[in-house]
């Protein structure tokens, strides 16, 4: 069995996995606690079925990568920029004071110095894969204050370079920490440069050489090798391997294929993520917590008041508002990922020893768990800091974001831009109806850019694609592609996504009628028993039939294939 030991960790990391978001899911708690509690239970801390933790830890670190990878597709640098001065403000403040904070826990309980640095430098970084999560399962991934958090968790990553790079210097290694803090940040910022630089113009150019090939398979060859290519880049440049993925979806974002790379790579983020959650919970030893339980709720309690402190003043003094900034402190009260990385770095450096890191661990783990309850109680926080002496409620801008301006949703949304679609459109525009068109050729999406139409490349059923594309705010969706499992989907998911949304769609043939009635069209229409009718009436016409009698031969006509029920049906 040892040669399938990677496949028999990973059922065993997805059946608990399974079991535990099920369970957790039935108790209306968020599924992540699910996962970490069925980590612990299948980790070598716990008996029965254990799972080798070092293949689950590589598999989650492809979860942190496209986690990462498809926060940065979804930004983009414009909207980045949109957080940019409350994020480095912000981080400048939290990461010193909160490394402050945990040092000096760590030397009232009689660590070293040395050792009470590392607890600080695991207390400054947050878990950016925790509070998207978080936001996301509450649909606040694009409130301000997600926004917010995720900017002050890319300042946290940014700050790891040089925290990882003074870990030398506590071991007496290095006798120049300026020597060693220049060197490390220098490789970081050639490496940010060229990602940034090469990256935003190579990365469009290798997609749409790709997506002319008109296989899914060789796109998502594609997506997969730049956001880990770039990540391992990031890596080996001294750089984290979360941040160098971050980095790759930032210069993905920037061409006209970030809507199908992202609904593309979520069912890959979403399934490794998972796996991150469990490897959390395998770490944990329950034994030693409940051994010094103390010690590992006064350290919770300096961590997570701690940080609610520090965060939350350091976003007012930004100039966040209160709920803002309550929010973001507690979307980022936990210790993070990196924190696990820090803490094992300080243990193979003879910084820390086994029951510090234990400690650490424990602390980390816990605080993550109790963060969707933290989330939860935040609006509980925003009230009382109301009645707090001597503060006065705040009115201020809203920081992470722009608000999207209601006139500016689109209409009506064309699936497939061929010769219906392309009929439609000069219609539309000659009509100045505002319209977005998703088409899966990239020559036509990148032409249709070029002359100013919101159009967008990828396939028509996807949620991520769609939701991009206005169909919550659109009026009409009009499906025209020839592919009935492709117009199926479509139908399906925009009356998932939007119930009010008018739906017309193609049928090839006539057995695709009903097929996509029944998947939610308002309205049907067959290309050829259309242009057979109007034959049928200038035929007619020409043998002398009367406008009426002609009217009422096509209208019977019409309804023996579109009639059913009391569903719609129209004459285009």
């Amino acid at each position: 069995m040892e040669e399938y030991r990677l496949i028999v960790d990973l059922v065993i990391a997805l059946g608990a996995a399974l079991l535990g978001g099920a369970v957790a899911q039935r108790f209306g708690q968020p599924v992540l606690i699910g996962y970490i509690i069925a980590g612990i239970l299948i980790g070598p801390n716990t008996p029965g079925l254990v799972a080798d933790i070092a293949n689950v830890e590589t598999l989650a670190g492809l979860g942190v990568a496209f986690l990462m990878f498809t926060i940065g597709v979804e930004l983009s640098f414009s909207e980045l920029r949109h957080v940019r001065r409350v994020a480095i403000m912000t981080g400048g403040i939290q990461i010193p004071l909160t490394i402050v904070a945990g040092w000096v826990a760590g030397l009232a309980i009689g660590w070293s110095w040395q050792a009470a640095a590392v607890l600080g430098g695991c207390f400054a970084i947050s878990s950016t894969i925790v509070l998207l999560k978080l936001a996301a399962s509450r649909g606040e991934a694009n409130s301000p204050h997600a926004r917010t958090a995720l900017g002050i968790g890319i300042v946290q990553d940014l700050a790891l370079v040089p925290i990882i790079a003074v870990l030398p210097v506590l071991t007496g290694d290095s006798d120049d920490i300026l020597l060693s803090l220049a060197q490390s940040l220098g490789i970081a910022a050639i490496a940010l440069i060229l990602v940034i630089v090469v990256g935003t113009k190579l990365a469009p150019k290798v997609l749409y050489a790709v997506a002319r090939f008109e296989s899914r398979e060789l796109f998502l060859v594609a997506i997969v090798f730049i956001a880990l290519g770039t990540a391992l880049l990031s890596e080996l440049a001294g750089l984290s391997l979360a941040l160098g993925a971050f980095l790759a979806g930032l210069v993905v974002s920037e061409s006209e294929f970030d809507s199908h790379v992202l609904s593309e790579v979520i069912p890959l983020r979403d399934l490794f993520a998972t796996l991150f959650f469990v490897s959390v919970g395998m770490l944990l030893e329950p034994w030693f917590v409940i051994d010094n339980i103390r010690m590992v709720l006064g350290l919770l309690a300096t961590l997570v008041i701690g940080k609610l402190l520090i965060t939350g003043g350091a976003l007012l003094a930004a100039g966040a508002n209160y709920r803002t900034s309550t929010s973001t402190a507690a979307l980022l009260a936990q210790m993070g990922e990196f924190s696990f990385v820090l803490a094992s770095l300080g243990l193979a450096d003879g910084i820390i020893d086994r029951e510090q890191y234990g400690l650490i661990l424990a602390v980390a783990s816990a605080s993550i768990l109790i963060s969707p309850t933290l989330l939860g109680v935040s609006p509980a926080l925003v009230s009382l800091s109301q009645r707090l002496p001597g503060v006065k409620w705040k009115e201020a801008a809203e920081v992470g974001g722009e608000p999207v301006d209601a006139g500016e949703a689109n209409q009506v949304v064309l699936c497939g831009y061929g010769r219906v679609g392309a009929v439609l459109g000069d219609v539309l525009a000659g009509n100045e109806y505002p319209y977005t068109v998703i088409e899966i050729n990239p020559v036509t999406t990148r032409e249709l850019r070029e002359v100013g139409v919101r159009a967008y490349y990828g396939d028509a059923g996807s949620d991520a694609l769609l939701i991009r594309a206005g169909v919550r705010e659109a009026s009409v969706l009009v499906v025209t592609v020839s592919d009935l499992l492709a117009s199926r989907a479509a139908v399906r998911r925009a009356r998932a996504l939007n119930p009010a949304i008018t739906i017309i769609t193609r049928a090839i043939s006539r057995n695709d009628v009903q097929v996509l009635m029944d998947a939610g069209a308002d309205e049907v229409i067959q290309p050829e028993f259309e242009a057979g009718l109007e034959c049928v009436d200038h035929m007619l016409g020409t043998l002398g039939m009367s406008a009426d009698q002609i009217a009422m031969i096509v209208a019977a006509r019409r309804r023996s294939l579109y009639e059913d029920g009391d569903r719609p049906f129209s004459i285009p």
